[in-house]
This record gives structure tokens, C-alpha cells and sequence, in this order.
């Protein structure tokens, strides 16, 4: 159940006194160095992260949004731009690292009409504001510094009051940024010099109230917020003051701000603010609405333009941004020597036109019935040129590749599984045998399709980097795809399999309890191979892993766990039983937390895979083989240096305390542990609805409890 989910049972928990809706941003468009509103058509001075249609570019207006062919938001009508600097932490070296955002963001739309409820007005097109000052080092009473705030949050304990600045201790559940926009307009300009001027905060609270003569047209009220993993950081705290800073060098968080970029549909809009009067911030409440499927809106992406590090470690912060303490107004910087070429943005994929395929796009695969049935193989020297060439000798017309390592044929794509017209999709992950790490293939869950072609016909499918629209359509792209491959073989063909070959393997026995249970004990023995130890038909070519390779962690591990073996991960069942909710909440997994999260369930059994999958089981299938540790080399999402298993392949760990007493103890206590997930994301809702409670009122200032 999802803290999303879960508000529509909660929402009457903060009594709201006006209508409003939260527009889930599900994913961020492109982080790099952009400002269409403060730095028209040049390199911005820092790093945002950027929500919305991926019709965003350095110099825009409002047609460009329109152009757009997708949106990593949610609601159809939308095609507007939502943006904030990036945190970064600043280790006691002085260098910085990129902090991960969770997810994308949350954007309010709030219905306050003040207190003579006149008409709410929608945003005019082409409008564009600031709200938030990057310059800002120390606090203020003035609504407009009222307008930024932080929430610190643990669910584990009660909320605790919103601060104006940077909390001094660490946020366990993550710090999330808060920024209020003015909501009063003048009625004539669409921006000013300031990108502020010609808005104003109403005349009583920054959040509520009448608006001022000077600008008399009331505007639905926004408000952004953006959740960071600053608990990735915990133990790395020093010294007597909090070590982050926002990507303009504020390091008090006073400077924090956020821009908007009308691109809505503006009758859509109006009927919304008119319509929507649900209280509950559903999307899905709202009758006006349509919605992207998540998976449309997580896969709009836009290519980056500028060839630059973003992520760190690094000594300096992209734009030579010093860091700047205050009190007084920082100063800004003049000259920088780093890369400040805005370019062609990398590409999503590779150009193999010359060799007869054409990209197609991101399609969907599934772990259960493959988008491609025909031949495959995974190797660690895998790249798509090196795929398309496996699947045309042997007589297929489509090739994908996957996991980075993943090699699949067909000879068309089913209707689920094709890509969606300009929806670029996650197909992120480097291919494993591209030093460079720029050529992608496919990611976890999407394959990366390519198709023969001849002549005039080979072509790569349009918007394929997540560029706008060269027709200049109003409209984002459909959630339906339709099949693009149909082409027959020349050649009929047969999957592949790999021949088999003896080498040392175990298989894993179960040792029978009372309960029917079984705890996995490891018996070597000597055996061939079998291909239906895989949970595909593909034909094993892995390498041995270099010396590089990331280790299975010995220490953070919970009381008497430890890591056991390198396993196949069955179809039907699946070795370990449940895919655990940290692994859909959270992006960083790593073989350590996974371990930890299965043992606070009760499990005795826990298992990464993929590099991004947890597992957890008490028992496991009894044709569950023990396979090569090469083929658990896949560095973890949230640690390179720790093992995540790899492609249908499971690092193992167990509590080697399981005794057949305590395993019938620790099954009888496992639903009440898995249930209690389920509380706790529903106290995190609370929790969250609690601290939010005075702002959806009339009142002023941030909810506190």
C-alpha cells in the first residue's frame, strides 16, 4: 500500500477547509543545468532537477510545452515544467556528491479564494513565476520566507515542527523541501524582470487570503514538494553543523526556491479549479481528470544536453558555486571555467541504421512471459550491436536487450509489450560490455528493441532522447502502444540453449521441520549444468567476473545472518517467496538493508537480485541450484561495492540460527510482521497528514503537531 494509496482512506484526517489536489510527478525529466525563466538559452549558474513535459528546453515558451510527447507527471492536460535546485552533500574533504531525490515530487493545486470567494482564475498561457530567493542565507519573517520550509521525517515518532531552514539532525525517512508560490497576479504580464514582480502573495498569509489591488486576478494556489534520501548520509555527519548544500552553495537552506512554467491546457485547468471540489487531494477524485499509467509517466525522460558530472564525488559544484555561509546575501559567480556548452543531449540509444536496425523504443518485459521468445544469451561483453548480430544469424527480425547483459529474439512484439509512441522510457542501464557506460541496454523490467530494416524504411522511432515533438503536437503521448515489429525471418529458427557442460555445483536441500518448513542447507556436489535451472531459455555465456567485482557484505549484517550462496531464481515458484515493499519504496537497495528488512519480517531466508530486487522466503523450491558466484556480480543500486545477484540469479543470505524450533516460532510470527508493513506505511500517512494538517486550513504558517 502506497503513502498515495493510502491518503484517499486518511484524508479526513486534516479536515481540509478548501478543495485541493496533489498531482503526483512520478520520476524527474532531466536534471542538468537549465533555466528557461532565469537563464533563457544559456547554461544555468546551477543544477535543477526538472518535472513535467519533456517538451523542456534551455529557451521556451508556451507553445514548446504543447510540443511536448510526454510528461513524468500524471494527469493528461499537463505539459507544464516544474523545477528546484539539487541537494548535494559536502564530505569533510570538501568535495560533494549528488543526494538522491525519492521518486519525483508532489505538486499541490490548492482552491483558497480568499475570503469574499471570488472566482479562482486558471493560470494564463505562457506564464511563468519564481518563488524562493537562491541568494538567501538567512531568515525572515516576510511571507515570502515563510513560503520555504523543510520537513525532517521519521515515522518511527511523532512529527516534529517545520523549520525555515536545514534541520540540524538527520531526517531518517528522508528531508523534504517545501516551496509556496504567490498566488496573486497583475492581471497584464506573463513574467517581469524579476520573474516575481508580477506575482504577489496575498495580503494577510503567504498560503490564504485576499489578493492586493496591485494585483487583483486571484490565481489557484501551487506548492511543490520534493523528498530527499539525506539518510543515505547518516553516518557521515561532522563537526557542530548539518553538511548539506543546495546546488547554488547554500548550505543554510534559506536560498531554496522553485520555478513554474505554465503548460496546461488552460480550459482543462479552469474546469478543474471549478469541478474539483473533493477534498480528499486525489488526482484520481477529480471527475475533469485523466490519468497516465505510472509506468507512462516514470518512463518520460529527456536526454542531457550538457556533458558535464552532476553526480560527483567532485571538488567543486557544477557552475563553480563556492559555498556561501551568511548572513548577508550571497554573491553571485562571474566567470566559471567549467563545461558551459549546451549540445545535442546523449542518447537514449544506438544508431545501428547502418547495419540494417532500427531502434524501436522501450518496451515492456515480463519476468513470466517474455516479450521475445526466440533465441538469447547473457553476457558480460554485451552491447547492442553485438545483440542484433546474435538474433540476425539466426534468423530473427527483432533483437532486445536488458539488464544490461541480456540478449533476446523474436520476430514481432506483442501489443503489452511495444513501446509508447514518444515516451522514451527507462532503458537506462549501461550496457555491460561498453567500458564507456553511454551506450544503454534496456533496465530492469524494459527491454531496448531494435528491428531489421532496409533503404529508405531503416529508421530509428521518432523522439527516442525525449525531445519535443518536431510536428509541434498539442497532445502527450497515448498510454496504449501498439506492436511495431512484424517482420518474418528469413530463416526459420529454434531458441538456443547452452550446451551443457559439467562444473562444480550444489544443490540445495530442504530440511523438513514440523511445520512443513525447511531451512536451506548447501550440499556440494558434482553435476552438469541444466538449461532448466534457468529461468530462461538463454544460452549461459557469462564471464568470469574481473577482480573489480563488488563482494558480498560480512558486516552490517543482523545477528547470525550471513551470506550462504549464489542460487538460480525459479519461475513457478519463485525461490523466495516475497518481494519485499522496501523494494518498490525504495531505489537504493543493497544486499545489507535488503538482509535487515526480510529479518524485521520474520523471514529466514533473504535474497537480492538484479541489483535492485529483494526477496525474502522461509523455504525454497527443491530444484533451487546452486550456480557460479559470477553470476551474482551485479553491483547493488545503493552501493556499487556490495553484490546484488544478477540476472535471474539470487545472492543468498540466511539466519544460520534457524533451528527447526525457532523457524515454527518465527513462521507463526510472520504474518503479524508482514501485516505490520502495512501499518507502518499507514502511520507514515498519518504522520504526513498530521504535519500538513494547518495548511490545508485557513491558517497561517506550516501544519505543526
Amino acid at each position: 500500500m502506497s503513502i498515495i494509496t493510502s491518503l484517499a482512506h486518511l484524508s479526513l484526517l486534516a479536515a481540509p477547509a478548501a478543495a485541493f489536489w496533489r498531482l503526483p510527478c512520478k520520476t524527474t525529466l532531466v536534471v542538468e543545468r537549465a533555466d528557461p525563466i532565469v537563464a533563457p538559452g544559456n547554461v544555468s549558474g546551477h543544477v535543477h532537477q526538472i518535472m513535467g513535459g519533456n517538451g523542456f528546453d534551455f529557451e521556451m515558451d508556451y507553445a514548446d510545452t504543447q510540443a511536448s510527447t510526454c510528461t513524468s507527471c500524471t494527469v493528461h492536460g499537463d505539459l507544464s515544467n516544474y523545477w528546484t535546485p539539487v541537494l548535494y552533500y559536502q564530505h569533510q574533504d570538501g568535495t560533494f556528491e549528488k543526494v538522491n531525490q525519492v521518486g519525483g515530487g508532489l505538486v499541490y493545486y490548492l482552491q483558497r479564494s480568499g475570503p469574499n470567494n471570488g472566482k479562482l482564475q486558471a493560470f494564463p498561457e505562457g506564464l511563468r513565476m519564481v518563488s524562493g530567493d537562491p541568494y538567501k542565507r538567512s531568515a525572515g519573517d516576510d511571507f515570502a520566507s515563510q513560503a520555504v520550509s523543510y520537513a525532517c521525517l521519521d515515522y518511527s515518532k511523532d512529527a516534529t515542527p517545520e523549520t525555515p531552514g536545514f534541520p540540524s539532525v538527520n531526517c531518517p525517512s528522508g528531508l523534504r523541501s517545501q516551496v509556496f508560490f504567490p498566488s496573486c497576479w497583475d492581471g497584464v504580464n506573463l513574467d517581469s524582470s524579476d520573474h516575481k514582480s508580477h506575482m504577489a502573495f496575498p495580503i494577510d498569509s503567504y498560503n490564504n487570503g485576499a489578493c492586493p489591488d496591485t494585483h487583483p486576478v486571484h490565481l489557484v494556489s501551487i506548492f511543490y514538494e520534493i523528498l530527499w534520501d539525506v539518510n543515505s548520509f547518516k553516518d557521515m555527519w561532522y563537526g557542530s553543523s548539518q553538511p548539506f548544500v543546495w546546488a547554488m552553495g547554500d548550505p543554510t537552506g534559506y536560498g531554496f526556491h522553485g520555478d513554474f512554467l505554465m503548460g496546461w491546457d488552460r480550459d482543462i485547468l479552469q474546469q478543474a479549479v471549478d469541478e474539483c471540489t473533493n477534498d480528499s487531494g486525489r488526482v484520481e477524485d477529480c471527475p475533469v481528470f485523466q490519468l497516465y499509467p505510472d509506468s507512462t509517466a516514470e518512463g518520460c525522460k529527456q536526454a542531457t544536453k550538457i556533458d558535464e558530472d552532476i553526480q560527483g564525488p567532485f571538488a567543486q559544484l557544477p557552475g563553480c558555486n563556492p559555498v556561501q555561509n551568511g548572513p548577508g546575501r550571497a554573491s553571485a559567480v562571474k566567470s566559471c571555467a567549467s563545461n558551459s556548452t549546451i549540445g545535442q543531449g546523449k542518447s537514449f540509444f544506438t544508431d545501428l541504421t547502418s547495419s540494417g536496425w532500427g531502434y524501436q523504443g522501450c518496451g515492456t518485459d515480463n519476468y513470466y512471459a517474455r516479450a521475445l521468445t526466440g533465441a538469447s544469451t547473457s553476457q558480460d561483453s554485451m552491447t547492442n550491436e553485438q545483440c542484433v548480430k546474435f538474433c540476425g544469424d539466426k534468423g530473427f527480425s527483432v533483437a532486445g536487450t536488458e539488464y544490461g547483459r541480456e540478449c533476446y529474439c523474436g520476430n514481432s512484439i506483442s501489443s503489452t509489450a511495444a513501446p509508447v509512441a514518444g515516451v522514451p522510457g527507462n532503458c537506462n542501464m549501461p550496457c555491460a560490455g561498453d567500458g564507456t557506460g553511454a551506450e544503454l541496454c534496456g533496465g530492469y523490467g524494459v527491454i531496448s528493441l531494435y528491428q531489421k530494416c532496409t533503404g529508405s524504411t531503416c529508421s530509428n522511432a521518432g523522439d527516442a532522447n525525449g525531445s519535443k515533438s518536431a510536428s509541434g503536437s498539442s497532445s502527450a503521448a497515448s498510454s496504449s502502444g501498439t506492436a511495431s515489429a512484424s517482420a518474418s525471418p528469413s530463416t526459420s529458427a529454434t531458441p538456443s540453449t547452452s550446451a551443457a557442460s559439467s562444473r562444480n555445483s550444489a544443490s540445495v536441500s530442504l530440511a523438513n521441520t514440523s511445520s512443513g518448513n525447511a531451512v536451506a542447507k548447501v550440499q556440494s556436489s558434482s553435476t552438469p549444468a541444466a538449461s532448466s535451472a534457468s529461468a530462461s531459455a538463454s544460452a549461459s555465456t557469462s564471464q568470469t567476473s574481473s577482480s573489480s567485482t563488488p563482494t558480498n557484505p560480512t558486516t552490517g549484517l543482523p545477528p547470525n545472518w550471513s551470506y550462504l550462496t549464489c542460487i538460480t531464481d525459479t519461475i513457478n515458484p519463485r525461490t523466495l517467496e516475497k518481494l519485499a515493499p522496501y523494494t518498490l519504496a525504495n531505489a537504493l537497495i543493497t544486499s545489507t538493508s535488503c538482509v535487515s528488512c526480510c529479518a524485521s519480517a520474520g523471514y529466514i531466508l533473504a535474497g537480492t537480485e538484479h541489483g535492485g530486487e529483494c526477496w525474502c522466503g522461509t523455504s525454497m523450491p527443491s530444484n533451487t541450484l546452486e550456480i557460479d558466484e559470477s553470476k551474482c556480480s551485479m553491483p547493488c543500486k545503493g552501493d556499487s561495492t556490495e553484490r546484488c545477484g544478477g540476472a535471474s540469479a539470487l545472492s543468498l543470505f540466511a539466519d544460520t540460527s534457524a533451528t527447526d524450533g525457532t523457524l515454527v516460532k518465527r513462521e507463526e510470527q510472520q504474518e503479524a510482521k508482514v501485516a505490520s508493513w502495512i501499518e507502518r506505511d499507514v502511520g507514515e500517512v498519518k504522520e504526513h497528514m498530521k504535519v500538513h494538517a494547518k495548511r490545508f486550513t485557513h491558517g497561517h504558517g506550516h501544519g505543526q503537531t
